[in-house]
């Protein structure tokens, strides 16, 4: 199957991956601000930490779920290289096993290799962040976790429970699963999944959940959604400041509270559209599981007080498990994820400086970027709200869709 894959994309696969990992090693230097200080410094220190079996107590900057405990602690794993180094290894091979799972799903009947461009397209846009985060880690997780949802609903709801432990997002897969058996079998599977190795970092390592209390007072990340309310703000003699606070750079001063308020209002209301959806929806494709998934991180990333650049990572991983299937309605949302994540990396870290000084290239940078994922949330949305909710109520396409047997969020 694999010599099956087009031989353009496993090149410039090569040829991309190449470049980053000669970036995140210095050996091409790529200006603006050090993205690999996160691995060097922060994540190393946390592993200095970690390894003495208990999680960093007193750094706030600390607020992850406790298996993401894992990620940090991998390059344990390649003892002969520097921590950098094998970090940036593991991230090779997290990307690597990725656009393996969807060059073999772009090769099965029903599937096409599109999904497996989107990934070798995406990633390298946006630099050396997307081997500099763990991020390339839990995306491999979820997208093996889409892939095998069709076929093993138990191996999906287990994997997604597994990778929500690592970075939470994980669980929004589980909202767009077939109404019936295949719901009951991951929903519990996740669960059980979820339960067990929160349990048993809970028993063997102190502070598993003190990340829950550290988000408490996060303020709005300077490249969120909300951030342009202050971005313009400044503009017209706004007295607040930009500083590192938890870990991010962010806005502090008047109304920040107001608009950080107001983000998690929206993911509410995010939220709430996504249940509405779920009961109303009558029809499951096979992309459908893929679909919703990608709506729904896309929603709760726009949503977002942080929208940090490795979040793209999560939405490309999305985007190409969507894009594997034949019937794919979601390529307009693919390619308007691709081309945010290309101004990402023009704004961070390349100008990143023009970001934090809210100048007039850094609030254009921020107002195309953010424009453009929230039209790939609101075309996204659209086309899964008429795929599954609007079309098969259509008499002349009832008989194309399946209607489940039940309308209930969680089928007893």
């Amino acid at each position: 199957m694999m010599a099956r894959i087009p031989a353009g994309a496993v090149l410039m696969w090569a040829a991309t991956r190449s470049l980053l990992l000669l970036s995140v090693l210095k050996v091409i230097r790529v200006p603006g601000p050090d993205v690999t200080s996160d691995v060097s410094v922060i994540y190393h220190g946390w592993y200095e930490v970690l390894r003495t079996g208990t999680f960093p107590l007193h750094d706030v900057t600390w607020q992850y779920p406790p298996a993401a405990a894992g990620a940090i602690l991998s390059p344990a794993l390649l003892p002969s290289l520097p921590y950098a180094t094998a970090f940036f290894v593991l991230a090779l091979l997290a990307d690597t096993l990725t656009f393996g799972l969807l060059a073999y799903a772009g090769g099965r009947p029903g599937k096409t290799w599109r999904g497996a461009w989107v990934w070798v397209a995406g990633v390298p846009l946006l630099g050396p962040t997307a081997y500099a985060r763990y991020d390339v880690m839990v995306t491999a997780v979820a997208v093996a976790a889409l892939l095998a949802g069709i076929r093993h609903p138990r191996v999906m709801g287990a994997l997604a429970g597994l990778g929500a432990l690592v970075k939470v997002w994980p669980a929004l897969l589980l909202l767009g699963t077939r109404r019936g058996r295949a719901t009951r079998a991951s929903w519990v599977a996740a669960a059980l999944a979820a339960g067990a190795v929160a349990a048993g970092f809970a028993v063997a390592m102190p502070g598993a959940f003190a990340f829950l209390t550290f988000q408490r007072a996060r303020g709005t990340e300077v490249e969120s959604l909300g951030a342009l309310v202050f971005h313009v703000a400044r503009q017209f003699g706004w007295s607040g400041s930009v500083a590192l606070h938890y870990g991010s750079m962010e806005f502090l001063g008047p109304y920040v509270h107001v608009v950080s308020v107001a983000a998690q209002g929206l993911t509410v209301v995010a939220f709430g559209w996504l249940v509405l959806w779920r009961v109303r929806a009558r029809a499951w494709v096979p992309g459908t599981l893929a679909d919703a998934a990608f709506v729904a991180v896309l929603l709760f990333t726009v949503t977002s007080r942080v929208i940090s650049p490795q979040y793209l990572l999560w939405l490309i991983g999305l985007a190409a498990v969507s894009t594997v299937f034949a019937g794919s309605r979601m390529t307009l949302p693919a390619v308007l994820v691709l081309a945010a994540s290309l101004v990402t990396f023009l704004e961070f870290p390349l100008g990143f400086t023009h970001i934090v000084a809210s100048d007039g290239l850094g609030l254009t940078m921020l107002l195309v970027r953010n424009g453009l994922l929230v039209t790939a949330t609101l075309s996204a949305g659209r086309r899964l709200w008429r795929q599954t909710v609007t079309e098969p109520r259509r008499p002349e396409l009832a008989e194309s869709f399946p209607t489940p047997r039940t309308p209930s969020l969680i089928p007893s």
